[in-house]
């Protein structure tokens, strides 16, 4: 597939479908024709980028915070507040489970297929970091206390050995297959509050993305909550040198006073993109190493909640509105 050129200046909505329910999560399947949303009826959808038409999956009993494609594309895992890991065809006329596993307590916030699709990883309150085998569902690793704190992101490094995950506390961990103990901690504290009066622990490592041509690991979250019960927080982005894990440079977002980050995204440029959802509204924001403010900012209809990034040039967007959006970047 041809890489469209970049031209962040000229991002646009090119679609907006509409859901039942306001949307969570949202991820484009590799072949660029499908996504799917997770949304607060509990209810997983698979949608046509070019048309709108949607299936509805049902089978969790709670909200879904996390989902990932294979790598082909026919498949579709989404890990549930039930604690829940579904298997779907993502065949537009599958609708019923292929597997459904018991996989943690409480709240799965993060799951990733393998680059090579033979590996599943989840991870979520529990603070538990989990790997499964994604044919049969067998878990193979387990890290039954990896954080302190709520793990709020994890993904496998190119090689499917290595794993990062990020918690609460702005912790983030390296592990290996087959390791019992944790290689190394790299340290994103800037994006964790402790505000006191409200007696809240706040922020974290809401999302990453490694760049292993620079060198760099984004870190996404939030700062500045002086009233998080209020909704009021500004987000951050980290990016930090992936060899000492030192903060290269953080990148603020001044006039956001109500937003989070809630997913990170490398472009094919060298671009960082961003996604800011909060009382503030939702916005795209996209950041070079050359400058801590980011270089443009685009104002989405809605709150936004997720986003996901494909080669050709489309951005999903999930929002609190019930709008699933495809926006282009290219010129």
């Amino acid at each position: 597939m041809q890489t469209p050129k970049i031209d962040i200046t000229a991002t646009k909505v090119l679609h907006q479908w509409k859901s039942d329910s306001p949307l969570i999560a949202c991820r484009i399947a590799p072949n660029g024709q499908q996504a799917a949303t997770t949304s607060e009826d509990s209810n997983v959808t698979l949608w046509k980028v070019t048309t709108g038409d949607k299936t509805t999956l049902k089978g969790h009993e709670s909200w879904a915070h996390a989902l990932s494609y294979s790598p082909d594309g026919n498949t579709l895992v989404t890990g549930g507040c039930d604690g829940k890991l579904i298997w779907w065809s993502a065949a537009d006329s599958e609708t019923k489970a292929i597997r459904t596993v018991d996989a943690h307590s409480g709240w799965i916030r993060a799951v990733e297929v393998s680059t090579d699709g033979k590996l599943l990883l989840s991870a979520g309150n529990d603070r538990a970091l989990r790997v499964w085998d994604m044919n049969t569902g067998n878990k193979l690793h387990e890290w039954s206390h990896a954080h302190e704190r709520h793990i709020y992101s994890a993904f496998f490094l190119a090689d499917s050995k290595g794993i990062v995950s990020g918690d609460l506390l702005g912790k983030i961990h390296l592990w290996n297959l087959g390791v019992t103990e944790r290689l190394r901690t790299l340290e994103a504290t800037p994006l964790y509050s402790e505000n006191k009066g409200q007696k809240a622990e706040f922020g974290g490592v809401r999302c990453m993305a490694f760049s292993p041509q620079r060198g760099e690991l984004l870190a996404g979250g939030t700062h500045k909550a002086s009233n998080p019960f209020g909704a009021v927080h500004e987000p951050l982005v980290l990016r930090l040198n992936w060899e000492d894990g030192a903060v290269k440079k953080p990148h603020a977002c001044e006039g956001i006073p109500g937003g989070m980050i809630w997913r990170v995204q490398w472009l094919s440029d060298g671009t960082a993109l961003g996604v800011s959802g909060g009382s503030s509204g939702g916005f795209l924001l996209f950041f070079q190493d050359s400058q801590e403010k980011e270089i443009h900012r685009f104002k989405l209809p809605s709150l936004a909640r997720d986003m996901d990034l494909h080669p050709s040039g489309l951005i999903a967007t999930a929002h609190y509105d019930r709008h699933l959006r495809i926006v282009s970047i290219s010129a």
